[in-house]
């Protein structure tokens, strides 16, 4: 795109500086370099069997020169691709035809062109081009920005581990916390979804027209493509589906789509949360010199950053979603609406990437204020009366819940009334020091531990 004012999506407008990592991989000039990849492999892979004698065993410079296909893979190469498909109207036969014309003028290769695509659908190339898509850009571009972040909270949890701060379930006041806690349960949630990411199974097929190697077997019957299909598609670093129809089903796309989305969806919710106490004012935010936060109240410092970053992960979530559930459905032994919607999987991509990104963003501008954090805790004394009607369990004091909850519920306590409300107690003298001296600043539990401990 020469001018970015000019594009439809804003992956490739507004935000195509944050997506450039993904263009030769998402784009269609990745598709394309990626059926090279498979159609030059294929080749490759067809020369070394001795069943196959029409083929003979390459030397070194044959293929050297079809490695140096997909190794110098070219924007140039993408548009002679395009421009066959003007003819063709069908993509994958293009990219055939581009092979063809780059073997003319090699002795050893020439008399071989009809090797090329040979036995395979349209589809065998599809469905492996898009599964190498997706492992890279899992792997080189997804992968890191999700695991940069892990790290980013992970040090946040370990910074603020002492940091008190009042819990708010249903919205109101709670049982503290500690703001390191609070970070750490991010990371955990995380994690977890990153290790499902990076043991996700990739899968491919290379099995003919409707999967049985029907045309296979035609021509070479003593050969045992089952085999020779599953070591091809695993020498990608793919995993063999052996059981597929013309297409492969697509379920492992739907499973890494919904991996993806469930991580987004962390990242989501902490970006609710995080201007939510940035609306408390647990935290500032840094400001940049020449940034606007309102065309008309000069003094906003708006949590932009956040409110980006989730509103590209309901849109990254919102395709990744349908992915998952139209990809595995298909007429029979197939259709094409696969075709056109797997042409939007770079667009999980993207707006995940431009989420992460201005997440990534937003997190370089917190300022923990803690003068906002310990008032808001002083002001509510009423959460120590979880510990004190837990305390008067253990010494079998007569209805300790309905009691403190006659003391504080829908009332404003402090420490001299709860300091009051101990010294009638039942209860030893020893525990009634040991419940006075707690605060809200205090009563965190395990939460400075378990903040410190997270990895």
């Amino acid at each position: 795109m020469s001018q970015p004012l000019l594009a439809i999506s804003p992956i490739d407008g507004r935000y195509a500086h944050v997506t450039q990592a993904l263009e030769k991989i998402c784009s269609e000039f990745g598709l394309n370099k990626y059926r090279v990849e498979v159609e030059v492999k294929w080749f490759i892979h067809l020369s070394k069997q001795d069943k196959i004698t029409e083929v003979p065993a390459l030397d070194d410079d044959a293929e050297n020169f079809l490695n140096s296909i997909v190794e110098n893979f070219s924007l140039e190469d993408a548009i002679a691709i395009k421009k066959i498909e003007q003819t063709t109207n069908h993509d994958v036969k293009a990219v055939e035809y581009f092979l063809k014309q780059k073997f003319i003028g090699n002795d050893a290769l020439t008399p071989l062109n009809e090797f090329i695509h040979f036995a395979c659908t349209s589809e065998d190339i599809n469905n492996l081009a898009y599964a190498l898509m997706l492992k890279e850009a899992l792997s080189q571009v997804t992968l890191p920005q999700l695991k940069s972040i892990k790290k980013h909270l992970t040090q946040l949890a370990h910074d603020n581990a002492q940091i008190a701060m009042l819990s708010r379930t249903h919205g109101q006041t709670a049982s503290p916390t500690t703001l390191g806690k609070e970070f750490a349960n991010i990371v955990h949630r995380l994690s977890k979804q990153i290790s499902q990411l990076e043991n996700i199974n990739i899968e491919g097929k290379i099995n003919g027209a409707t999967g049985n190697f029907n045309a296979h077997i035609a021509a070479y019957p003593d050969i045992d493509w089952s085999i020779l299909s599953q070591r091809f598609v695993e020498s990608l670093g793919l995993t063999a589906n052996t059981y597929t129809t013309q297409i492969e089903p697509h379920d492992g796309i739907a499973e890494l789509m919904h991996t993806l989305s469930r991580a987004n969806t962390i990242l989501l919710d902490s970006c609710r949360d995080i201007w939510g106490y940035i609306s408390l004012d647990y935290f500032k935010q840094k400001t940049t010199a020449g940034e606007v936060g309102s065309s008309t109240m000069p003094h906003k410092v708006n949590p932009i950053d956040f409110e980006n970053s989730e509103g590209n992960l309901g849109l990254a979530n919102a395709l990744a979603n349908h992915l998952a559930q139209k990809l595995p459905v298909s007429r029979w032994q197939r259709d094409l609406t696969d075709s056109t919607v797997l042409r939007n999987l770079g667009c999980v991509f993207a707006y995940s990437l431009i989420a992460y990104c201005s997440f990534t963003k937003g997190l370089n501008k917190l300022l923990v204020n803690n003068e906002s954090i310990h008032n808001d805790l002083e002001q509510h004394w009423e959460v120590l009366g979880e510990a004190l009607q837990t305390v008067m369990r253990r010494y079998d004091v007569d209805e300790p819940y309905e009691k403190l909850k006659a003391l504080t519920r829908g009332k404003s306590i402090d420490q001299n009334s709860l300091a009051t409300f101990i010294d009638d107690l039942d209860i030893p003298d020893t525990v009634k020091i040991g419940l006075k001296k707690l605060t809200p600043h205090s009563y965190t539990g395990l939460a400075e531990q378990l903040a410190k401990a997270i990895r």
